[in-house]
């Protein structure tokens, strides 16, 4: 797959409607300051589509993207920055909870963690949730420039024993080198093309 085509839909404080939904649907998750935004920009290769900020916790809303005219990109709030408070902690935790649970047309959630740290308490849980819920996912290691092979070796197999998925399950990524991208787009159209997980009808 190549992006040819990318731009900003809107801006969410909870999901619910919004122009084109029930296109499929990728979700991007990860901590604060995981480097959510310079990913979308680096894989659209679009300057400025998603707004990067040098402050963690910046985004609180739901970024919808629509790529191609054939699917959203959804860039979900970032986790786990301590400086905010439990109350809105909880809030962006709930906006997430409702996400995951009416997102019909979810295919797959693209999880990113840095690869120079052994994942937060808040990646282990994203991953459990995933891992419960039954929801596909891809596993990205971003700022991968950031280290030498030497380091990469020794922090690939702690990032998978943390996140109980093999090595070469996953994508090292680069925003500043492009690393990755070619690999992720592939991954990503597999899943495009893979049929959505059916959800139980609720009671």
């Amino acid at each position: 797959m190549e992006i040819k085509s990318a731009v900003f839909v809107t801006s969410l404080p909870r999901y619910g409607d919004f122009p084109g939904r029930g296109l499929p649907q990728i979700a991007v998750a990860g901590r604060s300051n995981v480097g959510k935004s310079s990913l979308i920009n680096a894989l659209c290769r679009v300057k400025g589509l998603a707004k990067t900020s040098s402050t963690p916790g910046k985004t609180r809303l739901i970024n919808v993207f629509l790529i191609n005219n054939s699917f959203h990109l959804i860039d979900l709030p970032g986790y786990g920055y301590a400086k905010v408070s439990k109350k809105e902690q909880e809030s962006w935790g709930q906006m997430m909870g409702e996400y995951f649970d009416k997102a019909e047309t979810l295919k797959s959630v693209l999880h990113l963690v840095d690869i120079r740290h052994e994942p937060s308490e808040g990646d282990r849980q994203m991953n459990a949730f995933l891992y419960g819920s039954g929801l596909p996912f891809i596993v990205a290691a971003t700022k991968a420039d950031k280290l030498s092979r030497a380091q990469r070796g020794k922090m690939m197999p702690v990032l998978a024993r943390n996140l109980a998925v093999q090595p070469w399950d996953i994508v090292p990524w680069s925003s500043q080198t492009g690393e990755g991208r070619d690999k992720l787009l592939t991954r990503l159209e597999e899943a495009l093309h893979t049929p959505a997980p059916t959800k139980e009808p609720e009671e």
